[in-house]
């Protein structure tokens, strides 16, 4: 079944490869068609252009088909082009001609929109909730390890003390800038499309707001071109705020990797959590950081491939834009497994806390010393070469113990300040708003 067919069959070649993987990447869309589709049609009762009979049936047998989507029972026929066109054969072959009056005053193009800004928006506070089950398992790790020092490096080279408490803490606050990101992609996000037909607007006297407000949207894409012109866009700002998360991950995974490693030795993964060999016995992997490394990584690239396909297109809708739902569609997924897994080895890790007992690590106390001399009167520049001419001559000796005390330093982390902040991100999000709505929708009887 084509939505656009008419008394002329598409060559199966032609048909093969216009389609492409739709059928795969629309089953992340269904439960978002429904819910489209219940607010279009309640608008088009609303001015006319179905009885209230009718829409009570449409919005009972949508209902219907949202629950087999929930179930894992819906699936696209052969056949069948894509998620819009199943949805309407079905109400078609249960209600006959009222299921071919849905379609009245839209187009799929706006159709494919609304789905795919309800998607996002839904997978966008799947993303938060995780993200910030992780913030807080690495703030709680920072503050249970906030004593325990550690090299804290520069060029790879050993440069002053730290601290797991900075450590972890560091990861924590780059996630609260992440998720900065995120809120703004998700107001993009939060804009409704529906209405805008083909890009050019409809005759009918449609009701815009209405459907705004019946699915929770913050507001309209008011202009119908760029309503269109969106599609492309709001998908590369959005996982533009994906690949922040991302890069975050996958730089401490990189840590993670390195610092468990016996070179290093400063942390230890449980053995439940890290691979083996076929041929070395005493190996013990971190295949999980390393994969969630080479994901995160890919992750990053995907407003690239986005920006390629879409970049040079001029306004109007084009099928280049089918394309980008292979690359983005799974994105999610994908980074939700790398936050639950590295939320889990962060929760498990294993903390070494002797390692400046080793004296290979006495020169990062350098500087304390350097700074002592100069808080008693000398120069600072003084005291840098005096302590620079100690270290050459091999007679440094210093007193091994760290006082910080400035905000954010090793021993005044404002963890309580950098968690106040994640809240008022989280806060800021409303996503009250779009879930209220969408339950209504769904459980809510006419």
């Amino acid at each position: 079944m084509k939505l656009w067919e008419k008394s002329t069959k598409v060559n199966q070649d032609i048909e093969r490869f216009t389609v492409g993987r739709d059928r795969e990447m629309d089953l992340y869309l269904a439960p978002f068609d429904v819910l489209g589709s219940m607010a279009h049609i309640t608008m088009l009762e609303s001015i006319g252009l179905l009885e209230k009979e009718e829409l009570e049936q449409l919005l009972a047998e949508l209902r219907s088909i949202y629950q087999l989507i929930v179930d894992g029972k819906f699936t696209i026929e052969d056949g069948v082009e894509d998620v819009h066109s199943q949805v309407e054969l079905m109400l078609t072959r249960k209600l006959g001609d009222i299921g071919k009056k849905i379609h009245s005053g839209r187009s799929r193009n706006d159709q494919v929109l609304v789905d795919l800004k309800l998607f996002m928006r839904h997978e966008i506070r799947e993303i938060t909730s995780l993200t910030n089950a992780l913030f807080n398992t690495l703030l709680a790790q920072s503050e249970k390890f906030k004593e325990v020092l550690m090299p804290g490096y520069t060029h790879l080279q050993i440069a002053m003390p730290s601290s797991f408490g900075l450590w972890f803490g560091a990861y924590a606050e780059s996630l609260l800038d992440d998720l900065t990101v995120l809120q703004a992609a998700y107001q993009v996000t939060n804009r409704n499309p529906l209405g805008s037909a083909a890009g050019y607007g409809s005759s009918f006297p449609l009701n815009r707001q209405m459907t705004t407000d019946i699915l929770g949207f913050e507001s309209m894409a008011y202009n119908v071109v760029y309503a269109q012109m969106g599609r492309g866009k709001t998908e590369r700002i959005v996982s533009s705020a994906l690949g922040s998360i991302a890069a975050t991950l996958s730089k401490l995974a990189f840590d993670a990797c390195m610092f468990s490693s016996q070179n290093f030795g400063f942390i230890k993964l449980h053995d439940a959590f890290t691979t083996g060999s076929s041929i070395m016995p005493h190996k013990k992997n971190p295949d999980v950081f390393e994969l969630t490394r080479a994901k995160c990584n890919k992750i990053q690239s995907v407003p690239q491939q986005i920006m390629m396909i879409a970049n040079n297109l001029p306004s109007g809708y084009f099928r280049d834009l089918q394309i980008i739902k292979e690359i983005f569609l799974p994105v999610f997924d994908e980074l939700k497994d790398c936050i639950r897994m590295v939320d889990l080895m962060m929760e498990h890790i294993e903390v070494n806390k002797n390692i400046l007992d080793d004296d290979k690590y006495k020169l990062i106390f350098s500087v304390e010393e350097v700074n002592r001399l100069a808080s008693e009167g000398m120069p600072f520049r003084d005291a840098y070469k005096k302590v620079g001419m100690d270290i050459e001559a091999g007679n440094f000796s210093c007193d091994l113990s760290v006082n910080h005390t400035h905000e954010g330093s090793i021993g005044n982390l404002c963890n309580d300040q950098i968690r106040l902040q994640m809240q008022h991100i989280i806060d800021g999000f409303g996503f009250e708003k779009a879930l209220h709505a969408e339950d209504k929708l769904i459980h809510e009887s006419e």
